[in-house]
């Protein structure tokens, strides 16, 4: 899957000059945590997320009145409070290397791009609708995880086996290597009965981590 798949496209964008009061209003209306920011040629010039808008509203505790925090925040814009660099991802690039960016800099969405045109946006909440998918937790069937050896032709063989008992795997996932050397397999079977599975895999000498149904 490739980051257009699964991003949210065309997003909603503030300029520079928005005051962080409407900003915060545009975030509660919307149910988001971030916006990109565009410049004065609709390029993009940063992004501005809803801790640092919060960060630059005066504490619950001030002294202030209503009438004064109002216009405090309208003279402070989103260019007061955004980040200029700004990391981002091609919307050509596998969906995997979108979420190994955000994890590597502990980020939580970045802006989308084709040819240096701001296209859509991805975040960890696409990212969890990605990984829902991936491993059919939406789907119901069969959830089977198994240790596997590393062993030339032992996934097709597990796959005839499934078919063999008129299974379809609707979704597969697989884990590194463990202390033993063995990798972990999670796969979602429909089709097919939980016990005439489990005894299937037994024969191709697997060890079974996990059964469940759902």
């Amino acid at each position: 899957m490739l980051v257009k798949e699964g991003m949210t496209p065309d997003p909603i964008t503030v300029s520079e000059d928005t005051s962080v009061s409407k900003a915060l209003d545009m975030m509660r209306q919307e149910k988001v945590r971030r916006f990109p920011v565009v410049g004065k040629r609709g390029k993009l010039a940063g992004i501005v997320l809803e801790k640092d808008l919060l960060y630059a509203s005066p504490s619950p505790a001030t002294t202030l009145s209503l009438f004064e925090i109002h216009t405090l925040l309208a003279k402070v814009t989103v260019a007061d409070v955004m980040t200029r660099e700004v990391v981002t991802v091609d919307e050509d690039a596998p969906i995997e290397q979108a979420a190994r960016i955000m994890v590597d800099n502990n980020i939580g969405g970045l802006p989308v791009m084709r040819e240096g045109s701001l296209v859509g946006i991805i975040t960890e909440t696409d990212l969890f609708k990605v990984f829902l998918e991936m491993l059919g937790a939406r789907t119901r069937g069969v959830r089977l995880s198994v240790a596997l050896p590393d062993e030339k032709g032992m996934l097709a063989k597990i796959a005839v086996r499934i078919a063999d008992l008129g299974g379809n795997i609707a979704a597969l996932g697989t884990t590194g290597a463990d202390e033993l050397g063995l990798g972990h397999i999670t796969f979602k079977v429909t089709g097919a009965p939980a016990d005439e599975l489990v005894s299937s895999m037994k024969e191709l000498g697997l060890k079974i981590l996990d059964v469940r149904e759902g």
